[in-house]
């Protein structure tokens, strides 16, 4: 009843993404390949930090973490909005959600496009990107 199961679930989550984070790191050097890709993730990683550990530290109380769930995360957004100004309005913020979800996009239509041309050897694409 005190946030003891969120408190356990944000530990193994965030320990859980470090480690993620380490093994795609690690995956790109043993590869050759350039770290730029999980260096973009330990940016999305630096904002989970700063909304769900930082900032409720700082502010003293677990409740202004953002909670996990979808419908739930969206509440907290309202909630956030109505404290200290409207994210839905804010065009930075109407920005940053649309690269996340196109570049989201992008990533699937390039997967897929790999995925469709591997009989033509697009497998490939590993030894053509290489750092050289």
């Amino acid at each position: 009843n005190q946030g003891g199961w969120f408190l356990i679930v944000g530990l193994f989550l965030t320990a859980s993404i470090m480690f993620w984070w380490a093994r795609t790191y690690r995956r790109a050097v043993e590869l050759g390949m350039g770290t730029h890709i999980a260096w973009a993730f330990a940016a999305a990683i630096w904002l989970f930090l700063v909304l769900g550990l930082f900032r409720p530290i700082l502010m003293g109380s677990w409740g202004e973490a953002v909670p996990y769930g979808i419908f739930s995360h969206l509440d907290w957004t309202a909630a956030f909005s109505l404290r200290y100004g409207n994210l839905f309005y804010n065009p930075f913020h109407a920005l940053s959600i649309v690269f996340l979800y196109g570049s989201a996009l992008l990533f699937a239509m390039h997967g897929a496009t790999i995925l469709a041309v591997t009989r033509f050897g697009g497998e490939r694409e590993i030894e053509q990107i290489t750092d050289r």
